[in-house]
């Protein structure tokens, strides 16, 4: 995004596409910098880390990443609103603004048996206490299958070993290159070699984030 389109350009098209009034857009993403999360319409807009130049904002809409992206605090302390600016100016119309670059992510409700090289954005809901069994390779590992959820529906994600510990109940994770299989009847998720599991977002509240269920 840096080298194609300016910050103001990009949170412009946002607010277009997302359809938020760019004044209220700007006025929560102030907001954000101060309390560290803010709403507008229906994103959620939280500050993830922060330098003495600059913000790093995480946008989401119902669970799913909008987009995670830092914002120079000189442009968040600009008199008029630059997101507003680049809306009426006509910018938008003479460039194509790109997002940032990111994997294709699917939505639970679209997930089949025998689909390859998924990518999903989902909130971890449950995670059942972990079950030690013996594997084909003859070594003992620990698994469980834990229950995620989007705004379209649920499924379970086959966890293994040191996977089981780096995800919480409430966190919001990101899976890449997963395939979908059939396991006692149920489908479920599974993580192969390739596979990669990422944390968006840590859940809110300390006392809850190593509860198993």
């Amino acid at each position: 995004m840096r080298n194609k389109v300016s910050v103001g350009e990009y949170l412009a098209f946002l607010s277009l596409k997302y359809e938020v009034d760019p004044d209220k857009f700007f006025y929560a993403l102030n907001s954000a910098l101060e309390k560290q999360k803010a709403t507008c319409g229906e994103l959620l807009i939280q500050r993830r880390s922060e330098t003495p130049d600059e913000a790093v904002f995480l946008m989401t809409k119902n669970t799913k990443v909008v987009s995670q992206f830092p914002i120079p605090r000189r442009f968040l302390l600009e008199q008029h609103n630059p997101i507003k600016t680049h809306r009426t100016t006509g910018l938008l119309s003479r460039r194509t603004i790109r997002k940032p670059e990111t994997p294709h992510s699917t939505y639970i409700k679209d997930l089949r048996t025998g689909m390859k090289k998924i990518n999903l954005t989902a909130k971890v809901q449950t995670i059942p206490k972990p079950t030690l069994v013996f594997t084909r390779f003859g070594n003992y590992a620990s698994v469980t299958n834990a229950s995620l959820t989007d705004e379209t529906g649920t499924i379970k994600l086959c966890l293994w070993n040191e996977q089981i510990s780096t995800v919480s109940t409430g966190d919001i994770i990101n899976i890449q290159n997963a395939r979908m299989s059939m396991f006692r009847g149920e489908p479920q998720l599974k993580i192969g070699r390739n596979g990669k599991l990422s944390i968006i977002a840590k859940m809110e509240s300390p006392r809850l984030e190593n509860q198993r269920v």
